[in-house]
């Protein structure tokens, strides 16, 4: 029998969905004659007693979720999600620069600093990318200081807001689209799809919009109703970053492109709705294989 950690916090258990999400690892885990701690951040200590550690917190270079990783790395046991996917899907410009270096279809994209911020400039990036385009600050997450500009105005307003905490931007075209696709990727294979019905009030999955958090709607999608593009374009987008476990967002239209690869990627959602093996599969990964990345 091995011990499987599940790294969390009190945010982690802050809702009914993220509770019943972390009962299905665990029951998952015992059911395969495993045992299994939850490990709070007072109890870090605990992580090199593991056999192996699923982080369930929110990951950032600068929180105590990367210790966490960091300290299962170091001990030698296998983490999911493990130091390398952290500082990469926390730094979008390291991000997509790893797509495009594997071939990887993204939109447009382009990678400012603040020498890049005067009109006439800021007109050659809008004549190139086209009107709207989106701006984004490379360690945002559930789709904060991420806006889509109309104009050179209110390009330089955002520009100058992002690079008061970065020192580079990224500025890409606007994909229009009433939903994403998101892949799970696990150790470079498919492990399950489901669609990120946007907001009508935004072009986000998650926005404030009056005041007011609106939410994507999420619709699980069966194995054979993925399209075979969209399903093989989130697996080489996830292997293009490492060998762990990716939320894939990828817009289809004319050119299917890769939006974002999220680690840690959310399963309290109804997610993995068309895929009762997930939980079995991470434990799998993480606990009963070497973890190859797929070839």
């Amino acid at each position: 029998m091995s011990r499987l950690g599940i790294f969390v916090d009190r945010k982690t258990l802050s809702s009914s969905e993220q509770l019943t999400a972390l009962i299905r690892c665990r029951d998952a885990a015992e059911e395969m004659g495993h045992s299994v701690e939850f490990i709070f951040p007072v109890d870090i200590r605990k992580i090199p007693h593991m056999d192996a550690l699923f982080i369930r917190a929110r990951t950032d270079p600068m929180n105590v979720t990367y210790v966490a990783s960091r300290v299962a790395a170091c001990a030698g046991i296998p983490v999911i999600d493990d130091p390398s996917s952290i500082q990469i899907c926390s730094d979008k410009v390291n991000m997509y620069m790893r797509l495009e270096k594997a071939g990887v279809s993204i939109p447009r994209t382009l990678f400012l600093s603040k020498r890049d911020l005067h009109p006439g400039r800021v007109r050659e990036i809008m004549d190139g990318l086209g009107t709207p385009l989106v701006l984004k600050e490379p360690s945002t997450s559930f789709s904060l200081r991420v806006e889509k500009v109309d104009d050179p105005v209110s390009f330089l307003r955002v520009a100058r807001r992002f690079l008061k905490m970065s020192d580079w931007l990224v500025a890409q075209e606007y994909v229009q689209s009433t939903y994403d696709w998101r892949i799970g990727v696990l150790r470079g294979r498919f492990l399950y799809a489901c669609k990120y019905i946007i907001p009508s009030q935004t072009f986000k999955i998650q926005d404030s919009v009056n005041g007011h958090v609106v939410y994507c709607t999420v619709e699980s999608v069966p194995p054979d109703s993925v399209p075979g593009h969209i399903r093989d374009l989130g697996v080489a987008a996830g292997r293009a970053i490492g060998n762990g476990l990716y939320g894939v967002d990828i817009k289809d239209g004319e050119r299917p492109c890769v939006i974002e690869v999220n680690d840690n990627p959310s399963l309290e959602g109804g997610e993995d709705g068309s895929y009762p093996h997930v939980y079995r599969e991470i434990v799998h990964a993480l606990l009963e294989t070497k973890g190859e990345q797929a070839t």
